[in-house]
């Protein structure tokens, strides 16, 4: 068995989740979740000590975490950013972006919360910027990140022993983002946007903070600032 810390990743078959992968490979034993099994075998080809753990996480059952006894981090980076005004929002798309960005998260942490205690473990959550600001057409998604924030902030209180970190960032270069921009009918810009490793940096800094430190939230911004 190895003596390295175990983290499990959601959403780590691209994005964010993909980059968070790479940047704590060296240091940990990895589980990447995610729906695509081909995908995640890829990833895992590339990181020796990743093992592929494909779920549906809006069904996650404890037979999916069976043998998960000890959890060291847990990495929420699976999500969805289904746009929409309130006028034209109907129940289907706030149903499905909650069930995904908050009841699919709260659930999973819920099952590994034995395995989270055990090992005094992390969990770090990818929220947004809009998860600190509502704007026009996004009130859907940025209702879900709200209750996403309230999520680990009463995790935190509930769970003394856990480290529960908050990550923030700005538009971010993914497929993620170029299905945002075609929803927004806007041009993509990379340039202007966060690569998704500056992300996954700032989670590693709250993975591997010393026992001492508990970092409860991190906003990462573009330095090109906010697109107009």
């Amino acid at each position: 068995m190895s003596a390295r810390p175990t983290a499990l990743i959601t959403g780590a078959s691209r994005g964010i989740g993909a980059a968070v992968a790479h940047a704590l490979a060296p240091t940990h034993d990895l589980l990447l979740g995610g729906r695509d099994r081909e995908a995640l075998e890829k990833i895992c080809a590339e990181l020796p000590g990743a093992r592929p753990w494909p779920v549906e996480l809006t069904a996650v059952t404890p037979a999916d975490v069976a043998g998960i006894d000890r959890l060291d981090v847990l990495v929420h980076s699976a999500g969805v950013a289904l746009l929409g005004r309130v006028e034209q929002a109907r129940a289907e798309l706030w149903r499905r972006t909650m069930e995904i960005n908050v009841i699919a998260v709260a659930e999973l942490t819920r099952l590994l919360l034995p395995a989270l205690r055990a090992a005094r473990g992390r969990v770090v959550m990818i929220n947004s910027g809009a998860g600190q600001r509502a704007n026009p057409n996004w009130v859907p998604y940025a209702a879900s990140k709200f209750a996403l924030r309230a999520l680990a902030d009463g995790l935190r209180l509930e769970e003394p022993d856990l480290r529960v970190t908050t990550v923030y960032p700005g538009r971010v270069d993914t497929d993620m983002q170029r299905e945002v921009r075609e929803q927004e009918k806007g041009a993509y810009q990379p340039e202007r946007y966060l690569n998704a490793d500056s992300v996954a940096r700032a989670v590693l800094a709250a993975v591997i903070a010393s026992p001492d430190a508990h970092i409860t939230d991190i906003t990462v911004r573009p330095a090109a600032g906010p697109l107009t």
